[in-house]
């Protein structure tokens, strides 16, 4: 059985990094990879926004004003592993906004060793998705927009290759209040070929999401709540280690615990469990060019809080500004005491350099 200790770490890897469960296959799909939504925690299927990036959270926030905008983004994650996409969008006034981008997650080199612990050939890992995306407005008051995007999927893993295709379709709500609310479908498909040849075809990690934003009137921020896996509502896991014991240490009896006791422990439960779907952030328009972000994501910080170590997880803030003829968003997203990414985003308007 050769490159084990590879392999193994980069499918844990994976899990870390990706799906309820880690039992999803191309869970890199969940990502937040733009700047703007890494620093608003994942929280931007909602905004309605001169932004092609948004068209990454949610096919029908592309809109005109996202025509021949270019944009890359690209985060530095733990260790020597990375990610990022472009994106490019593009008007065509009888049919709608049109959009393409190449998303790619890089698990970097590796040492391949055999079964005898013998050094191999070096090998590459890699995730690959290819997405073509359309929107259109479905209303005489341009109120209401459907968006679709097919993405195909291609991941290789040394030898191992896996192939796939997903749909992501959205439908979203905005007026001239700047209220915005979305409803998503995302991931759903079937992978055509699993990295095993005999293996069964693994699950997508799709999701269904609702999203809601509001820009205050006369103040100069936007409030951002988003609700994640709508359809499945136990987020939570059971860790061994920390399992709770029923038996008393010191006098090896069973503990009895009060009504009162059982029905405070299933409404923390229940708190619990409808706080992992949630996501918080807001938008501080400084200025014109200028922005602030800030957001926390309730299920990041408790899948990967340490009993010993008290860190605010699930902490994202960032920041966009234009400087000249380019939008620079920057964010940097808590995860774990020693796993935290930046995100670094750069995009431009083709009409920007257009001779007037």
């Amino acid at each position: 059985m050769k490159k084990i200790i590879s392999y193994i770490f980069i499918f844990a890897t994976s899990v870390l990094v990706a799906q309820i469960g880690g039992t999803k296959a191309f869970s890199f799909l969940n990502l937040p990879v733009p700047a703007r939504s890494s620093g608003l925690g994942g929280a931007s299927m909602a905004i309605w926004d001169k932004d092609v990036n948004l068209g990454y959270s949610n096919p029908a926030l592309l809109n005109p004003s996202c025509s021949k905008q270019l944009s890359f983004n690209y985060v530095n994650f733990v260790s020597d592993l990375s990610y990022g996409n472009f994106l490019y969008a593009h008007q065509f006034k009888k049919y709608g906004t049109f959009g393409a981008g190449l998303q790619y997650f890089d698990y970097g080199k590796f040492q391949g060793r055999d079964e005898y612990d013998v050094e191999t050939e070096k090998f590459k890992a890699a995730d690959y998705s290819l997405n073509l995306a359309f929107a259109k407005t479905i209303d005489k008051d341009s109120t209401l927009s459907l968006g679709i995007a097919l993405k195909t999927i291609y991941s290789y893993y040394d030898i191992y290759s896996s192939f796939g295709n997903a749909i992501d379709v959205g439908l979203t709500y905005h007026n001239k209040k700047q209220l915005t609310i979305s409803l998503l479908a995302k991931n759903y498909g079937r992978q055509w070929k699993s990295f095993s040849e005999s293996g069964p075809k693994e699950l997508l990690p799709s999701n269904v999401q609702i999203g809601f934003s509001k820009k205050i009137p006369k103040a100069p921020f936007r409030v951002i709540v988003q609700y994640d896996q709508l359809l499945k509502w136990d987020l939570t896991y059971s860790d061994p280690q920390n399992a709770s014991s029923s038996i008393d240490p010191f006098t090896n009896k069973p503990i009895v615990k009060t009504s009162k006791e059982i029905r405070n422990e299933k409404i923390k439960a229940g708190l619990d469990k409808f706080g992992r779907h949630l996501i918080f952030g807001t938008e501080v328009l400084v200025g014109k060019n200028f922005t602030l972000r800030l957001a926390y994501n309730y299920k990041n910080g408790k899948e990967v809080a340490l009993s010993d170590v008290k860190k605010v997880n699930g902490l994202s803030l960032g920041f966009g500004i234009k400087v000249y003829k380019f939008h620079i968003d920057y964010a940097y997203s808590k995860y774990a005491l020693t796993g935290n990414s930046n995100t670094i985003g750069i995009t431009t308007n083709f009409n920007y350099f257009n001779k007037k």
